[in-house]
């Protein structure tokens, strides 16, 4: 069922001795430059550096409790990630004791395959497709008799994931705005049902690179679309949203903002340059959104995700 206040009150405590309840924090500078009272929550500084911590600590612990109620030990688990859920449920899997099997795209970043190989996970790479990564986890699964843990589209994942905008809320209350960005919508989906709860009276407004501008689609024909093209410097947002988070979305999000990959490059900078902290690309698009769309977030007091810091520190685009 999609998760309640309690769900999620109870997944925070599930979590919370494996997770950093992670610390906001604001800028003058980069308020005056948006003119809105911006408040960041820096999941770059979570475990695993983002926020997929939550969300894959949360599904492997419920896994593990499941499993004992039935009698039964636990076995392994296998997801597919470009990176940071990938990284989450390895290390996830570490805290409990069981293997774990990632399938990653052959183009993943280096630093992130390399992370997920540190929690002592088996990576297995495949052709950067959707199709490819679903097929290559079946065969694992078939082969291994883990059990699949998907990225998003699980009800576990996403309760996990609300529990950052529900840190948020607690500490820094009565938003006007809190944003995040969206890929498969874990993140966006439980961001939202947090502020539904806690802060009905604030909008949840997802932002989306337009070289992966399937989510925007999605919201606004109520089923799954692809994008018309993919081609973003934003690697974690590539992924369609999925059965469970498109009815989330579209019942308690206001809207999806579009960002090309210059004003991404632009925020993240911004962010580097006057915060002093790292942020991946796909963590700068709801800031770059805030900056495209100035008048609409004029003197409100808003909440920002930034979902994360595993950023090839060879590959930066400044």
């Amino acid at each position: 069922m999609i998760p309640n206040l309690q769900t999620i009150e109870i997944a925070h405590e599930r979590i919370r001795p494996y997770i950093h309840r992670t610390p906001v924090l604001t800028c003058q500078t980069l308020n005056q430059l948006s003119g809105a009272t911006v408040y960041f929550k820096c999941e770059n500084f979570q475990k695993i550096g983002a926020f997929k911590a939550r969300g894959g600590v949360n599904a492997v612990l419920s896994l593990l409790e499941q499993e004992r109620q039935a009698g039964r030990l636990m076995g392994p688990v296998v997801t597919h990630s470009s990176g940071n859920h990938a990284q989450a449920i390895a290390y996830a899997a570490s805290l409990v004791g069981t293997k774990a099997y990632i399938v990653m795209p052959h183009n993943a970043p280096q630093v992130k395959k390399d992370a997920v190989r540190g929690y002592g996970a088996e990576v297995i790479e495949c052709v950067p497709t959707l199709e490819a990564r679903e097929s290559t986890v079946a065969e694992v699964a078939a082969k291994t008799g883990a059990t699949m843990l998907h990225p998003f589209d699980d009800y576990r994942v996403i309760a996990g994931q609300a529990t950052a905008a529900k840190e948020l809320i607690e500490d820094y209350g009565g938003f006007d705005v809190v944003m995040a960005p969206v890929g498969g919508g874990g993140l966006l989906s439980g961001t939202a049902l947090s502020v539904h709860y806690l802060c009905p009276t604030a909008q949840t407004i997802g932002a989306e690179p337009e070289g992966a501008a399937d989510a925007v689609l999605s919201f606004r024909t109520g089923k799954i679309e692809k994008a018309p093209f993919i081609n973003t410097i934003a690697d974690g947002l590539l992924t369609n949203l999925g059965h469970k988070t498109l009815p989330i979305i579209r019942q308690h999000v206001s809207d999806i903002l579009l960002v090309n990959d210059p004003e991404i490059v632009a925020a993240m900078r911004l962010i580097w340059e006057r915060m002093k902290i790292i942020i991946e690309p796909s963590c700068a698009v709801p800031f770059a959104a805030l900056l495209r769309n100035k008048d609409t977030f004029a003197g409100k007091k808003v909440g920002i995700i930034l979902t994360g810091g595993n950023v090839d520190l060879g590959k930066l685009p400044f």
